[in-house]
């Protein structure tokens, strides 16, 4: 057998091989445009592991003909950026086009990492190309985030993976030589998770423990080949998304030994502690939210001590997160709103806002009748006044339904008390 591994003998060289992506690459979309046209700008590839973003990369380089550099943000510092952009410099007196530098896991490089970019970045020294995992909102400074377009991509669907292990199978070098029969999926995509290298890497696992020209692929086989060989945590992609969700999940479930379980095992494993914080925050909004909303301030204060503190104190701080969001009464009520309030804007489009709620900042606009009969909720008793607030065609929707815990109940009393049979 090769040596290197099958994901990377199967990597495509030309974007009309690149599967998956399509609101990206397929015909007529904005990335597949801007590299026909030959004129790419700094962009971040933002999406899960094995979706493409280093395969995508380095296509986008083939395709322009470009000097291509790449640096991991794991073993690169500030020196070798330098490097590489005095390198770049020296190519400008040649007519060359600018080379393109791309960083894997953008999201790990520091500040100063990111700052030694931008000068060269601004003046078109290198084309950028960052790839993470992590939103680069919360990861990327924002001079080199404005600098650069992001695009999102996808989990593979499961037409784009079958496509992927039928041309493994009949192109590669090495298993094209074997017969094999791929008797059952299940558990081939199940365990991939929409993600082509882990596809990839388990197919090439159970086919190297099998014997013979011909090889059964089961479900069966492909469990227990995987039970026998599963690492116990890889942050950069194995069992990270199991293990998160199995973490929110205990959270949610109200299980405190669970929940700390599933973050000892992040924290054994090197898990990013800002990761885990983002997940608390909005854990704490999505599960906990209206049923305790001290939850969302302690989780937040989460996100801000561990920025400060750093491993390994910030265990603690987490723990104590972990245990306070696991052991709180839960609602997902905000959740259920926002989601009910945008699938109502979605179906009933862009209604004209009531007159005697708009602004009225001119005379012509009063004239017109904004503002008027407007009713200042602070000149009434109790501080309320009876008023229609939604458009008409939707005026009697209710998209904030209070759940049955405490808090919640105290605010339905109020509800009922201002606005009567609408909230019984």
């Amino acid at each position: 057998m090769s040596l290197s591994p099958l994901a990377e003998r199967l990597r495509p060289k030309k974007l009309d091989d690149y599967i998956g992506q399509d609101h990206l690459v397929g015909e007529g979309a904005v990335l597949r445009k801007m590299i026909e046209s030959g004129n790419i700008s700094s962009i971040i590839l933002w999406g899960p592991p094995g979706v493409g973003k280093t395969t995508l990369a380095k296509i986008i380089a083939n395709t322009l003909d470009r000097p291509f550099y790449i640096l991991s943000a794991i073993n690169s510092g500030v020196k070798d950026v330098r490097e590489v952009i005095e390198k770049a410099k020296k190519t400008q007196f040649f007519n060359h086009p600018n080379p393109i530098l791309f960083i894997d896991e953008i999201h790990r490089f520091s500040k100063s990492q990111q700052d030694s970019l931008l000068g060269a970045v601004e003046q078109g020294v290198v084309t950028l190309i960052g790839a993470t995992t992590e939103n680069p909102s919360f990861e990327v400074i924002s001079p080199l985030l404005s600098r650069c377009q992001v695009y999102v991509l996808k989990h593979l669907e499961k037409e784009g993976l079958l496509k992927i292990l039928d041309l493994a199978i009949k192109k590669d070098t090495d298993l094209k030589k074997l017969e094999i029969v791929v008797q059952e999926y299940e558990a081939l995509l199940r365990f991939s998770g929409g993600d082509a290298r882990k596809l990839l890497n388990i197919l090439e696992l159970v086919v190297l423990a099998e014997e013979g020209p011909k090889i059964v692929i089961t479900n069966e086989k492909v469990t227990d080949r995987l039970q026998s060989s599963q690492a116990i945590y890889d942050k950069n992609g194995e069992m990270h998304y199991d293990i998160i969700s199995a973490f929110i999940k205990s959270i949610r479930g109200s299980d405190p030994d669970a929940a700390v379980y599933w973050l000892a095992r992040m924290l054994e494993g090197g898990e990013d502690i800002k990761f885990i914080a983002r997940r608390l925050l909005i854990l704490a909004a999505e599960d906990v939210g209206l049923a305790n909303p001290n939850a969302l301030l302690l989780a937040q204060s989460t996100f801000d001590a561990v920025h400060k503190i750093g491993p390994p104190e910030s265990r603690i701080i987490l723990s104590e997160c972990t245990i306070y969001l696991a052991t709180s009464p839960k609602s997902n009520s905000a959740y259920e709103a926002i989601n009910a309030a945008q699938e109502l804007v979605r179906r009933t489009g862009d209604l004209p806002v009531p007159l005697h709620i708009r602004n009225a900042p001119s005379k012509l606009m009063k004239d017109l009748g904004y503002g008027k009969d407007y009713k200042y909720a602070h000149a009434y008793k109790g501080n309320f006044a009876e008023q229609d607030f939604l458009p008409e065609n939707i005026k009697n929707e209710r998209l904030y339904k209070p759940q049955n815990n405490a808090t919640e109940l105290k605010i339905m009393e109020r509800l009922k008390a201002w606005w009567g049979k609408r909230f019984e």
